[in-house]
């Protein structure tokens, strides 16, 4: 045991000298992040569709039936659960079941006929972007009901919306966050896969496969510095994003960092299969974004996975980024913890071993 800890030790080392030998590669590893981070912070925006809506009804009349037809008949809302309690409808937001809240009170019917009636939307204020835009549908839809429905009352229904979370709806405390999964990704990825195919094109892997290295001593000594850096580059882009774009944390640094560790897995295991089908670094670098555009397209960074179709929805499952940035944004706006998130982390968990061991068996077969 004590050798095999030596030996992985050494290769470590090696690495970390491998890695800082050039001093540019220290801006590209350290200072790119920040710069991605500045701009996507910027930049980045979303739209709504199909969004999650939880219903309280406590008045159950045929005009409440009616204003749930008109949301849900929008294409902007769909209804993922009903209940009579309004504690189901803030669980159903800190869970990230629902985006969207509708409490329609008791006496809903009467009051519209005197045009007093309210009705309340709570938003999932994570997305901020998504909270906006369904809020002004919300309104709009609500607008045009109340007049279909008491055309002699101006305002029959006064409208109550507030954001249940990230109340100023701040676009980039709904972006940011999510641009630190990206980051890490792309990191671990490019630096795993390039790494172990240089050693290839040098012929320094042939000399380590016939030293005393096991294919275990290997593979954890070109991962654990890249799995360092990873975590070194989440601090960074964290500590920018709490004290530049003053980012809100709710959350535990402990659960951030235990999301982070599963996460990092299977960016550096994806990196390490990555290594086992390319020749060149040039094939490792071009299959590297082949493999991270379309993660970023299907985690919900840019666009809801509701939006999508529906075998790219279920294609989204296997993807990590999208269960990494559900936790960030969770931890970060709500404050949400390990109960909440436990189908994340669980996906993660699965989807990290799994492509390990895939990745590890193709390696020691090549």
């Amino acid at each position: 045991m004590r050798g095999h800890a030596e030996r992985i030790a050494g290769m470590v080392i090696k690495e970390f000298r491998q890695i800082f030998r050039d001093p540019r590669m220290a801006r590209v590893i350290f200072v790119a992040p920040v710069i991605q981070l500045l701009v996507f912070g910027y930049a980045v925006s979303t739209d709504i569709a199909d969004t999650g809506t939880f219903l309280v009804d406590h008045d159950r009349s045929r005009a409440a039936r009616e204003l749930v037809d008109s949301l849900t008949a929008s294409g902007y809302f769909r209804i993922v659960g009903r209940s009579d309690r309004p504690e189901d409808l803030v669980r159903a937001l800190e869970r990230g079941d629902a985006v969207v809240g509708v409490t329609i009170p008791v006496n809903f019917s009467r009051d519209l006929r005197l045009g007093e009636a309210r009705v309340q939307i709570l938003l999932d204020g994570t997305s901020s972007n998504t909270a906006s835009v369904a809020q002004g549908y919300a309104e709009r839809i609500v607008a045009d009901f109340a007049r279909r429905q008491n055309p002699l009352v101006e305002a029959p229904i006064e409208l109550a919306d507030r954001p249940w979370f990230n109340p100023n709806l701040e676009s980039r405390d709904y972006n940011v966050p999510a641009v630190v999964g990206a980051l890490i990704m792309l990191i671990c990825l490019l630096l795993t896969s390039l790494a172990v195919v240089r050693e290839r094109e040098i012929g320094t892997l042939e000399q380590l496969s016939v030293s005393p290295l096991t294919a275990v001593d290997l593979i954890a000594g070109k991962t654990i510095p890249f799995a360092v850096i990873g975590l070194v580059d989440l601090a960074i882009v964290t500590a920018v994003a709490l004290y530049w774009f003053q980012v809100p944390f709710r959350g535990s640094f402990v659960l951030l960092l235990g999301a982070s560790l599963l996460y990092i897995l299977s960016a550096l295991s994806i990196g390490l299969f990555i290594s086992t089908i390319s020749a060149t670094q040039q094939e490792a670098f071009m299959a590297s974004f082949l493999v991270f555009m379309p993660a970023i397209l299907l985690s919900g960074f840019m666009f809801p996975v509701t939006s999508m179709p529906e075998v790219f929805q279920w294609a989204t499952l296997a993807n990590p980024v999208r269960h990494y940035i559900e936790i960030v944004r969770a931890v970060f706006l709500k404050g949400a913890g390990l109960a909440a998130l436990s189908r994340q982390f669980a996906a993660l968990a699965i989807i990290g071993t799994t492509v390990l061991l895939f990745a590890t068996s193709r390696f020691r077969k090549n």
